[in-house]
């Protein structure tokens, strides 16, 4: 499949977007109890509410960051630069996990 450089362009963006989003969130999670506290003093609930809404909300943004622009493209007739800007976008984030992978397997 030939990618044009625009392509390659926005799906780099977009993949760099959803990894620092999610960056942002793992290191959010991973400091819940510094943030929150102890939550066994009764903020169960509010903690468990904040978390489902955490993920409904990088559902959203990872979702729209992934498949935003491919639709768009879609809808407007670009078909074919569609689907290689989502493969495009797709591959470099398999790239971001195997890169996060090789540096748990280092350390």
């Amino acid at each position: 499949m030939k990618f044009e450089k625009n392509i390659v362009k926005n799906a780099a963006v977009d993949a760099i977007v959803t990894a620092l989003y999610v960056t942002l969130v793992a290191n959010l999670l991973t400091r819940t109890e510094n943030i929150f506290g102890d939550t066994s003093s009764g903020k169960e609930p509010l903690v468990a509410m904040f978390m489902l809404t955490l993920l409904v909300v990088s559902a959203a943004i990872t979702g729209f960051a992934v498949f935003g622009r491919p639709v768009m493209w879609y809808l407007d007739g670009k078909k074919k630069e569609a689907i290689s800007l989502l493969s495009m976008t797709i591959v470099l984030l398999f790239v971001f996990v195997f890169l996060v992978a090789l540096v748990l397997l280092a350390s």
